[in-house]
């Protein structure tokens, strides 16, 4: 199968590499000093006592890599302008789009089951409607990630989580396609799993509670996530938690995670500083909008009240812009 992975820093960089061992014709849009390194020593990933040198055909010009049988973008919500401008010439006559981010993705509310409110209308996740003019609803196949990676150094990747690589994948009307089998089939022959998914929201969801929840405070008090252990805190992430569940339940997602579940005293918190605390610390442009805001605008429009995100908003809002890495509306 001929796959572009779009933005391949450390997660699309473990499955670009994963997937071109598989013996797919894999190929990468990168940049800067990570780009320079890939196409002069190779792809490398390091998970657990595996090592995986990947050569993969890579560019910071989407023309120079032609038609793919299949798009995966793990760029990260706030990027995806660049992907909108630049994607054209990967795309073949039915070439699909993974769109594999944190927070609310810019399609959620199309291909609705009937049986579930309207989403609210977000067009900050897609601002003058350049993914839908570039991509469009047809091509485009939701992606839920759960795995850990950091690149150590240009064009190498160390994968901290050998145990959990998964990507989820789903129709948007979260039908069961030859597209999607096929897909699913090729990540777990390289290693990848994805499980099948009947309700691809429910998967983003179940993802968005983690990231709304805890990674949130740890940006905001700039600590990894150990932090959630301390007692006063806990408390404070478990209301939220509750509200997420609240809305989340409200838009027709009832999820199988309660806050003891997530943050209860037999949890095991891992020495981690979520992508969101990385990028603030990093002056990188920040997912506020997907991961905070989004589902705020959720609550609003359910009518369900929310005063532990909407302070949990307020902040993160606060900081990003205060760093310049995140603009809201006046």
């Amino acid at each position: 199968m001929r796959i572009c992975v779009y933005g391949a820093g450390a997660i699309g960089g473990n499955f670009a590499a994963r997937l071109s061992a598989a013996g797919n014709d894999v190929s990468i849009v990168a940049r800067g000093a990570h780009l320079d390194a890939i196409r002069t020593h190779g792809l490398t990933l390091l998970s657990g006592d595996q090592k995986i040198v990947a050569k993969v055909s890579a560019s910071d010009r989407p023309a120079d890599l032609g038609p793919q049988d299949v798009v995966i973008s793990t760029l990260k919500a706030s990027s995806l302008g660049d992907l909108a401008a630049n994607i054209a010439p990967l795309l073949g006559a039915g070439t699909p789009v993974v769109f594999a981010q944190n927070g609310i993705p810019w399609w959620y509310g199309r291909g609705l089951a009937k049986e579930r409110p309207k989403a609210p209308d977000l067009p900050r996740l897609d601002p003058d409607g350049a993914l839908l003019k570039a991509v469009g609803f047809d091509r485009a196949l939701g992606g839920v990630i759960t795995t850990s990676n950091h690149v150590i150094e240009p064009g190498v990747v160390r994968n901290i989580s050998p145990e959990r690589n998964v990507l989820w994948v789903g129709e948007i009307d979260d039908r069961q396609t030859p597209r999607l089998e096929a897909l699913r089939a090729t990540l777990i022959a390289a290693g990848i799993s994805s499980p099948a998914t009947t309700d691809i929201r429910y998967d983003i969801w179940h993802k968005l509670m983690a990231n709304l929840t805890g990674s949130t405070m740890c940006m905001i008090l700039g600590q990894a996530i150990p932090i959630l252990a301390t007692p006063l805190l806990n408390r404070m992430v478990r209301r939220a938690h509750t509200e997420a569940l609240a809305v989340a339940a409200a838009h027709g997602v009832k999820l199988d995670d309660d806050p003891e579940t997530r943050y209860g005293a037999k949890r095991v918190y891992p020495d981690h500083r979520p992508s969101i605390l990385q990028d603030y610390e990093l002056g990188r442009p920040m997912e506020v909008e997907a991961i905070v805001r989004a589902p705020i605008a959720f609550a609003r429009s359910a009518g369900v009240d929310t005063p532990t995100l909407d302070s949990i908003e307020a902040i993160c809002v606060s900081l990003a812009e205060a760093k310049g890495l995140y603009r809201s509306e006046r």
